[in-house]
């Protein structure tokens, strides 16, 4: 099954998302707000993957940089900041705790309240996905 066919189906069957790096909860929240509105930037780049069928929406894919953390020697501090292009000095230094950005969205991130992260909207006629930033 391709990322597009399991979005939909998530978006479906699920009424709740959580997203996982390196064998931890970064993101959870309600599926549809968690598609719109990503917190992490993990779950940006996993969003941005998702194929689009009409070109005039296709937006840039996020290639991650660098290699998995191995989860029995993970990096100080976040786990996902040696990947992450919006991270600072306190992502490397200290683990971000789960905090609530709005009613049960939960993300751990230091910068979840400052970032402005890319999404994918609910599926248009025709089958499409629309994205915005």
């Amino acid at each position: 099954m391709g990322l597009d066919q399991v979005s939909s189906v998530v978006k479906h069957i699920s009424e709740r998302v959580a997203v996982m790096y390196v064998g931890r909860i970064v993101e959870t929240a309600p599926t549809e707000e968690l598609f719109a509105s990503p917190k992490h930037p993990y779950t940006e780049a996993l969003l941005s993957a998702v194929p689009k069928p009409d070109p005039r929406l296709r937006s840039e894919r996020i290639i991650l940089q660098g290699e998995v953390a191995d989860p029995a020697n993970t990096p100080s501090g976040c786990h996902f900041h040696p990947r992450c292009s919006y991270a600072q000095a306190i992502c490397r230094e200290k683990s971000p705790v789960r905090q609530e950005i709005a009613p049960n969205h939960l993300v751990s991130c230091h910068r979840a309240r400052e970032l402005s992260l890319r999404g994918v909207d609910r599926p248009m006629a025709g089958g499409g996905l629309t994205s915005h930033r």
